[in-house]
């Protein structure tokens, strides 16, 4: 728990220095010059993201297990993944879509965050996904008295939202037939066990310790 921890702290950290301290990041980042403070702010990030990767892999493997999600949470994480991949694309695909959330990505952390945590009860998954969760409303939040920082993204035109929708769902469809397992371990909608549901870290855990 301890590398999950750590990973959480360098990675959602750096990402929240424009929260509580935007006119220090300014200052931070006119001293290093901005390929000094792309490079910290990177070095940093990724550090805690392979953290993050591995610290919540160990965990799965022994869970602390704080509650099991009713069957039915599975059909809402479903629900509410399925605009995530389709928000994140848009932000990088200026359009309607981008014009009407005005910081899509934030909205595509939550709805991510949120569908897991219904879907899981580990403390692992409280920390990942509540940890994500409280940090993307923090930042909109923020965003509401700062001025947002401009992100590369291609020129807007009215092709955008359909590239983003068409593209997010193929994407969502992949990852659900292939990549969530191929990635985490557990297949959304693979195979059921003699309940009804599919096994999750948790339900395989209880089957060890019973067996």
């Amino acid at each position: 728990m301890t590398l999950l921890i750590t990973g959480l702290v360098l990675f959602l950290g750096i990402h929240s220095i424009g929260i509580v301290a935007n006119a220090r990041r300014d200052q931070l980042a006119k001293s290093l010059g901005p390929l000094g403070w792309r490079a910290l702010y990177s070095i940093v990030a990724i550090v805690g993201f392979v953290l993050i990767i591995k610290g919540y892999a160990a965990a799965r493997l022994d869970p602390t297990v704080l509650w099991y999600p009713p069957r039915w949470t599975s059909h809402v994480t479903a629900v509410l993944m399925l605009p995530v991949v389709v928000l994140l694309l848009a932000a990088y695909l200026p359009g309607r879509i981008k014009d009407a959330l005005k910081h899509p990505m934030l909205v595509a952390t939550k709805s991510w965050a949120l569908a897991h945590l219904l879907a899981n009860g580990t403390l692992a998954d409280v920390l990942l996904f509540g940890g994500f969760l409280v940090w993307a409303v923090a930042d909109r939040i923020s965003l509401k008295r700062r001025v947002a920082r401009t992100t590369v993204s291609l020129p807007k035109t009215g092709a955008n939202d359909v590239i983003a929708v068409i593209g997010g769902l193929a994407l969502y469809g992949g990852f659900v037939a292939y990549l969530h397992k191929a990635l985490i371990g557990v297949a959304p909608f693979g195979k059921k066990n003699g309940s009804g549901r599919t096994p999750t870290p948790v339900t395989q855990h209880m089957k060890r310790l019973t067996t």
